[in-house]
Parts: C-alpha cells; structure tokens; sequence
C-alpha cells in the first residue's frame, strides 16, 4: 500500500477584504491573506488575534451542572471531606488533575489523585479502584477527561455512599451518565457557546466558577493557565475561541518558568525564552506522555505539582529517560506493523494487530501508519488471555466513531472522539470485527479514495518572503488545531544544494528569480535527495517561513511541507 499523492488546497479570500484588512491595520497582504483565510476578515477580529493581551473567555456558569458541582465542592470543603481527583494518564489527563489538586487544596480541601495503570488498568473509570477509594474514607469523586460512559461504575460509587462529578469532554453516547454533576460541553441541554475545551479547560472553569461565586481572597485562577495551555495543546483541541486566549497567556507563564516542574522540563530540554505551541506538542508533550506510556501517569503529576526543584529536576530527567525508551519500542513497532500492512491486499482503513505490543505505544503507531497511508488506522495489542486493547486514529473529515458504531457487535467496548478512539475487543472476534470495520468505512467513504490534502494559505515568491512578514507572522500564534501554521506554495524553484542530514531529513538552499538564497529543511524527506538528482533541478514546494536562530544570529528557514519534484 503506498502514499496517494497530496492535493494542494490554497484558501479561497476575497481580494478587497485582504486589501481592506491590510490597509486598516498597516499588514503586509500576504498577512490579511492568512487571517482572511480563517475567517478573520473584520478588523476588531482582527484586532483581538493579533493582541498581546486580553482576550475571549466565557461565562463558566453557561455549563451544566456547575452550580451543582461547585456547591458539592465546597460542602466538602466546609465538612473536611477526603475528595479524590480521577484522572486519565495522558498529558490532559494529568495537567487537569495537577489543576484540580493544586486549587482545591490551596481552597482547604483534603484532597488526592488517583489515575488508572494504563497497562494494569486501562482507561477510565474502574470498580476495584473506586472500590479501594472509597474503603480509604473518600466521599467525593471529581473525574477528570472521563467519566462519559461510566454509568456501571458511577452506580457503584454510589452504592458505596460515595457522590461523583463528572467533568469530560468525550462524545456522548446514547445514554448519559447520572453522577451528582455532569459537565461536558457536547451535552445537548448545554448553553456553553464553545465546544472545543479539553479537560483541562473544564478544570480551570470549575475553579473559575467557585472563584467567582465564592470570591476566596486573593485567589487568581489565570495562574494556573499554563496547565491549560499543556492540556489543549497536547490534546490537540481548537486553539480557536476562548482556547486561544488561555493558551496564549499559557504558553507566556511556560516562557517565564513560572512553574518549578514545568520550569525543569524545559531547562532540560535546553529551552529558554520564547515557548511555542510547537514546542510543548513535539518536545515537552511526548516526555510528560512518557509518564503513562511506559511507567505510571502519577509521575507527571508530581512533576506539575511540586514545589521542590531538586526533585523536578529529577523527576524531568526520569521522564527523559523514559521517552527515549519510548522512541525505541515506537521505532521497533512501526517497523512491523508497516509490514503487516504493506504484506496484506490494499483496504479502505488499516487495521493490524500482535501479541505483546507495548500498549502505551499503539496510539503513536497508528498515528504513524495515518500519515504514512492517510487512512483511518487501528492498532490493537493482545495479552496472553486473548483480550486485546486498541488504539484508533482517523482522518481529517471522517468519524472513527461513526465507524466503530457499527462494528458495536463485535467489540466489548469502544469510545472517543472523531479523530482518535480506544477499543476493547475478543481475539477470536477480531477478524469479523476488521472486515465490518472496513465495511463500515468504505461505506462512510462512499467508495471515494481519501487523498490527504495540504491547506495552502497564498501563492508567493521566494522573494516575498523576508524578516518583517515572519516577523508579523509570529503575531497570528498560538499556532495549532483550527489555527495552523501559515503554508505557502511556491513554484519553479531551483535547487542550488542539498543534502541528507540526521535522521533522513533533506537540507536544501533554494532560491527564484529575485531572491536569495534561502534554507529549505524538509524532515524525514531524505527520500526526495534521488529523485531531485533524476529531475532538472527545480521543485514546487509548500512550506512554512520561520526564523532560526542559531549562535545569536537569525537567518529565514524554509520549513518543507509538501514538495513536488519538476
């Protein structure tokens, strides 16, 4: 099965909004292109994209039950009740519960963190723990990015005298849950204007919502914004709407190194100064993920919790360790599971499977097999019982759990998002679940071959391209999810040297009539060095502009998207 080739998609604007928006607030066209092409055409909206400071937040009262949870909250806190945060072992699942534990004990509560064993336990809600929660004297269960389809266990809780608020922000099935407080924001009856908080954000609202109902003094709740910017980030939720301004205000506390844990990471990562939204994704992300992947999720809560600097440091270097150990089992893994799929007949989604693939690791494969195929992929692993845990991976513009909704029958459970879902299902029915789970896509695909696409924002030239736009680029982030980075294409361009560098990534000095010379680095696009030396020399290529600073001096990089050789 091999790579179709990408469509190239330049963003249709309006060319008298472009030249309105520019000449309002003195941008460069190719700026007004970019913000015109994410629906960013009047000049306030402008305005409050390219603003340092303030920005959209929503009244946290809009979500159901917070009122009803808030109160449950601080009766706890009034009777010295022991509450219990409930988290998930993913970064959203950690930053959340490092929030909730930190503000609510700073409220007085006499508060703890229980998060699942993602081998020995798995997603969710589970009876043994709660039933282990509730003998310590637990009385009041807050979960934090699950809980959706926790309707056994919840019960359970509840037999045990034990009250739960759920706050999630998966998709609702059929059946709601009946906890004392149940805050999602897909939940029909909601008025919340934003669907798109992650658990983190949800975190943040309930402390913002107690804050402002019962006013504790000298408490402020944008303190604790770096934790949301570390859990939509990683979670890869909208950075659009409210999302923008918490993670732009968080990714400035990050920079500062306002958090002693988080402080450790990034100095251990050699980061200093300026912290994008690339970097917590691709560098700080995968370490604190490394915590649930390979060993226990408490890890990264310690880390985003303590106080103390000697023992972030260690805990940092402990998460290194870790995600290295990750990256080989990833590498080994990826490695089989392409040839499991390159062996078998071409199919409308992947679906591959082993027994004794690392669990922690199955979502980065499948994530690797989508952009290598671009289909929906599902990579399942096997104990020796015969149960086997799945991690699902979708496309841009298709529902995994519409999917998966129609292979119900054979599996023991399934839930998620459209992009991303976890299933659970039986050795000897998983060869009638792969057959109905290509069924189910080819028949939501219509027959139609997914072709992946790459979203241009404008054509230019080479010379268009200098320090004052990237400059003026710069002010569009947080860039992410709903807001990518700027992509340009430009055609015709000469290849003045090149070579393979690291880890088969392609080093090139470009340059067109007029410009000149600029670095090209196309990551994991060695490949591309042969058939460049068997063309004439010249490329199309989509790229993103940015600056490399290297030794205290900056010189504009070309960062290659997609490349097209002539």
């Amino acid at each position: 099965m091999t790579m179709p080739s990408s469509n190239w998609r330049v963003r249709p604007v309006d060319p008298q909004r472009v030249s309105a928006l520019a000449g309002v607030l003195g941008l460069s066209p190719l700026t007004a292109t970019v913000l015109c092409g994410r629906g960013v055409a009047e000049s306030e909206q402008a305005k409050a994209w390219l603003s340092s400071s303030g920005g959209l937040t929503h009244d946290p009262f809009a979500l159901p039950d917070m009122e009803r949870a808030i109160d449950r909250l601080h009766l706890a806190i009034q009777r010295g009740e022991r509450v219990c945060f409930y988290g998930d072992y993913d970064v959203d699942g950690m930053a959340a519960t490092s929030l909730h534990l930190l503000f609510w004990r700073r409220m007085g509560a006499q508060a703890e963190v229980y998060i699942p064993h993602r081998q020995e336990e798995g997603y969710g809600l589970h009876e043994g723990a709660i039933r282990k929660l509730a003998g310590k004297g637990v009385s009041l269960l807050l979960t934090a990015d699950c809980g959706t389809t926790s309707y056994e266990e919840i019960e359970v809780a509840r037999s045990l005298g034990m009250d739960v608020i759920v706050t999630d922000h998966h998709q609702l099935q059929s059946r709601l849950p009946e906890p004392v407080a149940f805050i999602n924001p897909y939940r029909p009856d909601s008025a919340y204007p934003f669907h798109g908080l992650c658990s983190g954000g949800l975190a943040y609202k309930v402390a913002d919502a107690y804050v402002r109902k019962y006013r504790p003094a000298g408490v402020s709740v944008e303190a604790y914004r770096d934790l949301v910017a570390l859990s939509s980030i990683a979670d890869m939720v909208p950075l659009t709407d409210e999302n923008r301004t918490l993670v732009r205000d968080g990714l400035a506390q990050v920079a500062q190194g306002t958090r002693c844990g988080i402080r450790a990471l990034t100095r251990d990562l050699g980061l200093n100064g300026t912290c994008s939204a690339g970097t917590i994704g691709f560098r700080v992300a995968p370490r604190l993920n490394a915590a649930g992947r390979l060993a226990h999720a408490e890890l990264g809560v310690r880390l985003l919790t303590t106080e103390s600097e000697p023992a972030a440091l260690q805990l940092a270097q402990e998460l290194e360790n870790l995600n290295r150990h990750r990256r080989e089992i990833e590498e080994e893994m990826t490695r089989e599971a392409i040839a499991q799929v390159d062996a078998g007949d071409p199919q409308p989604a992947i679906v591959v499977s082993a027994t004794g693939w690392h669990i922690g690791v199955i979502g980065i494969v499948a994530a690797r097999l989508v952009e290598r195929y671009h289909r929906p992929a599902i990579v399942v692993t096997f104990d020796v019982h015969g149960t086997g845990k799945g991690s699902v991976r979708g496309i841009a513009g298709f529902d995994v759990c519409r999917a998966l909704q129609q292979c119900e029958q054979d599996l023991v459970a399934f839930g998620g998002h459209p992009m991303a879902a976890g299933l659970t299902v039986k050795e000897d029915a998983f060869t009638g679940f792969r057959r109905r789970f290509w069924d189910a896509v080819e028949g939501l695909l219509e027959g139609a071959q997914p072709v992946p696409a790459v979203d241009v924002d404008a054509e230019v030239g080479l010379a268009d391209v200098q320090f004052p736009l990237i400059r003026e680029l710069e002010r569009l982030q947080p860039f992410g999810t709903g807001n990518p980075e700027p992509n340009f294409v430009s055609r015709g361009i000469s290849v003045l040297e090149k070579r393979v560098v690291g880890e088969s990534h392609l080093k090139l000095v470009l340059r067109q009539p007029g410009s000149v010379p600029l670095d090209g680095i196309g990551f994991r696009m060695g490949s591309l060095a042969r058939d460049i030396d068997a063309g004439n020399g010249r490329i199309d290529a989509v790229f993103t502009p940015e600056l490399n600073e290297w030794k205290g001096s900056s010189r504009i990089q070309l960062r290659l998207r997609d490349v097209r050789v002539g």
